[in-house]
């Protein structure tokens, strides 16, 4: 499958190459076409991996990937283009985070959310909300923290969440551990975790951690 991943970041990579090596072909997007990160990317990952604009990525993937911060997602998206995501699973993988002389707060806060406002923009687009409450390393390697910890999923079309649980049993998380939260607007909640992620990340010093949920059946 062609996947375009935007964004050039830890995360942006890590998926990438997680999807080259499990066989996709992946195109890597930036702001520009001679970005130096996506360069040194696409060079060191092999045959299959390729590097272009946003909306060259876009036009390239049959399955996006954002994974870039919240607060530029939609800037992003728009020049990637809406004609370019027309129909696409689109996986959100960003947070609402905005750093401030070395705080951190949120925006959106609590009555709305950047999966919900991509949806919204971009109605086209499949869009699914996950893999943003851990680590980059645990979201293609969960076998890093023991026990059966989860991840969240949510969006408003079945079938693209459908396309996301698949693509996630490929980087090792079984279905029965992805918690489907229900719409779009479930992603109001797990976008308010981040803040709390990040205080365990202080304690802990280290990003090799998740939450599992248990309770009564």
């Amino acid at each position: 499958m062609r996947y375009a991943v935007l964004g050039t970041g830890v995360v942006g990579r890590t998926l990438a190459g997680a999807l080259v090596e499990r066989g996709h072909e992946v195109m890597l997007g930036s702001r520009t076409k001679d970005n130096p990160v996506a360069l040194e990317w696409a060079n060191g990952a092999g045959p299959r991996a390729s590097h272009g604009t946003f909306a060259e990525a876009a036009q390239f993937g049959e399955a996006v990937i954002e994974a870039v911060g919240g607060q530029v997602a939609l800037d992003v998206l728009r020049s990637a283009g809406a004609e370019r995501l027309e129909g696409k699973l689109l996986v959100d993988v960003s947070n609402a985070l905005v750093v401030e002389g070395g705080d951190v707060r949120l925006a959106p806060l609590g009555e709305d959310s950047v999966g919900e406002r991509i949806q919204r923009e971009f109605p086209g687009a499949r869009v699914v909300k996950t893999l943003n409450t851990l680590n980059s390393a645990v979201m293609t390697d969960p076998s890093r923290v023991p026990g059966e910890h989860q991840l969240f999923l949510s969006g408003d079309d079945a079938a693209a969440k459908r396309e996301t649980l698949d693509l996630l049993a490929e980087f090792g998380w079984p279905e029965e551990r992805v918690l489907d939260l229900g719409g779009i607007g479930t992603a109001r909640a797990v976008e308010l975790m981040m803040p709390f992620w990040l205080t365990l990340y202080r304690k802990f010093g280290h990003g090799d951690f998740n939450y599992q949920i248990r309770g009564a059946r």
